[in-house]
């Protein structure tokens, strides 16, 4: 058995090949005393007593920092970037995450140097290119929508959600009732019943139908009064679009209650569907899906939310509204009566006119929500992919997305168990069930796809699918790229059925093989911590050792 897993390991490596060196110490185990990266000039200035100008704070003894050369520092970092995977190396088939190739040009614009240099509180006269920026995007993403109103400030997609549902909150306060819950579907985003619950709500699952959908019967029976809104991922985390959309909007509306969409698949409908033409009434956006910012590792992402005009008022402050000439039908005389600030921004017409500027008196806003405006970095990627594209290459790109994603689910639905044969937009959800017959699960398969050089899809999730593998390859690959996965996904399932033992033990061709999940998260180590903290090593690869951080 043994002699077969090492012949097929071998066969199945992937093409994303790892760096020679299988491992590779930490900077303080290779430090050595008297090494030095760099040499500072002799002081221009008279020296100074450190001790005289600290007092208590001065140190007698030196900090216990790494001594290395310049080309051992440049090596080290240089090795360890070569282990990361990354989009330019190959697809990431991550569902909903929506992991895709990040154009290079986006880059470039965002790295002009009176964009990228901007301060946030220059004047507003010596702004108006940024925030021409700004109301652009604001226009697009407002025509993209179908919406009225918009607000860039959120960071990220559960911000935007926790920004959409306060603004939920503050309409029904305006109209005498907060309301006390949220209905949200079991196919939700999981981020969705904890914005719900941070902002107050009582929530309240909803079971989906036999098609992963929502269950109009169900639903009209849980909607009353009390409803405040049913915050919907649309399509839902299975891939599936409801079809019934604008008769949940009815019924919600029939009661008083909101439409919230989580808009973080919403890279399946731009250029085909507004949300806003189909009865949503808030909804966030995700620019590091959608609109292909940068996305991962806790960086820079970007929640705008848009609403109906109904919300308008209550957006947080400030607001980015146009200067303009008192409306020409109104009595002369009259005070001005400035047009709504989502009518300034949102205007169509190809020149606009007037000064930009931020308003900071709205009585009913909901507040600040985010420091400064926003992460102004994503806004300008975000509109060179829009500009770059136009509305037929955002088009196209959904419809690529959306053929990417049925295609590997024609490439392997007899291989793997498809739980729902709804149709499928950006993203396919199978199952586990025909390998775990022989004990092979979910997260036994995405280990063995590191092997074959892909990165791992979703795993387990959604809930509602038991053993999840969600896979979305989003527009950015190629069909030799997906042929690549689908015959490595492919491989994987004969595997299980000749040699399960060869995927239950995966991956193997790693740095470290599988790793003890439970320890790691219950006793996780987090730092190098030195054998004496006070001493320097007198020999190298003798400075210390990692050990766990106290626990709290």
């Amino acid at each position: 058995m043994a002699q077969q897993i090492e012949t097929i390991e071998r066969k199945t490596l992937g093409k994303v090949r790892p760096h020679q060196t299988q491992n590779e110490a930490l900077v303080f185990e290779k430090s050595s005393p008297g090494k030095r990266a760099y040499k500072m000039p002799p002081l221009d200035v008279p020296a100074v007593d450190p001790a005289a100008l600290l007092g208590a704070a001065h140190r007698t003894t030196p900090g216990l920092l790494p001594e290395l050369s310049e080309i051992e520092i440049i090596r080290h970092f240089t090795r360890l970037s070569t282990w990361n995977y990354a989009i330019d190396l190959g697809m990431y088939p991550l569902g909903s995450c929506t992991m895709k190739y990040n154009p290079r040009v986006n880059e470039l614009v965002a790295r002009i140097e009176g964009l990228a240099e901007a301060h946030p509180y220059r004047p507003d006269a010596r702004a108006q290119g940024m925030l021409e920026v700004f109301a652009l995007l604001q226009r697009c993403l407002i025509e993209i929508t179908g919406m009225d109103a918009i607000t860039l400030q959120p960071a990220a997609g559960a911000h935007g959600e926790f920004t959409g549902i306060l603004l939920v909150r503050a309409w029904h306060e305006s109209q005498g009732n907060p309301r006390k819950k949220i209905i949200i579907p079991d196919s939700a985003h999981g981020t969705n019943p904890a914005t719900a619950a941070i902002c107050g709500y009582t929530v309240e699952n909803l079971k989906s139908n036999a098609e992963g959908g929502i269950d109009l019967d169900a639903l009209t029976r849980q909607v009353d009064e009390e409803t405040a809104a049913l915050m919907l991922t649309n399509p839902s985390t299975i891939g599936v679009f409801e079809s019934q959309i604008h008769k949940i909007a009815d019924i919600l509306h029939a009661k008083g209650a909101l439409l919230y969409m989580d808009g973080a698949n919403m890279n399946a409908l731009v250029g085909k569907a507004r949300p806003g033409d189909f009865g949503v009434d808030v909804m966030h956006l995700n620019l590091h899906k959608t609109f292909s910012t940068p996305h991962g590792g806790g960086g820079p992402g970007s929640g705008p939310v848009a609403c109906k005009a109904f919300l308008e008022p209550f957006l947080p402050i400030p607001v980015l509204v146009r200067k303009s000439s008192p409306n020409p039908t109104q009595t002369p005389g009259a005070p001005s009566i400035p047009r709504p600030s989502a009518e300034w921004v949102g205007d169509h017409s190809p020149q606009p006119v007037g000064q930009l500027t931020w308003e900071y008196n709205r009585p009913q806003s909901v507040g600040r929500v985010r420091a400064f405006y926003g992460n102004t970095g994503m806004f300008i990627r975000a509109l060179a992919y829009i500009l770059a594209n136009g509305p037929d290459g955002l088009r196209q790109t959904t419809e690529d997305a959306v053929l990417n994603a049925n295609y590997i689910r024609h490439g392997l639905e007899d291989l793997y168990e498809l739980p729902y044969k709804t149709a499928s937009m950006h993203e396919v959800v199978f199952s586990d069930k025909r390998q775990a017959a022989k004990g092979v699960k979910t997260g036994d398969i995405a280990k063995r796809l590191i092997d074959y050089g892909f990165h791992p899809y979703t795993v387990s999730f959604p809930l509602i699918v038991h053993g999840a593998l969600m896979i979305e390859p989003t527009e950015s690959e190629s069909l030799e790229e997906l042929d690549l996965f689908i015959d490595a996904m492919r491989s994987i399932a004969k595997e299980v059925e000749e040699t399960p033992e060869l995927v239950k033990t995966a991956p193997h061709s790693t740095r470290v093989s599988r790793l003890d999940e439970v320890l790691a998260a219950r006793k996780p180590i987090l730092r190098w911590r030195p054998v004496e903290e006070t001493q320097a090593p007198s020999q190298p690869g003798q400075f210390g050792a990692m050990e766990n951080l106290p626990t709290a």
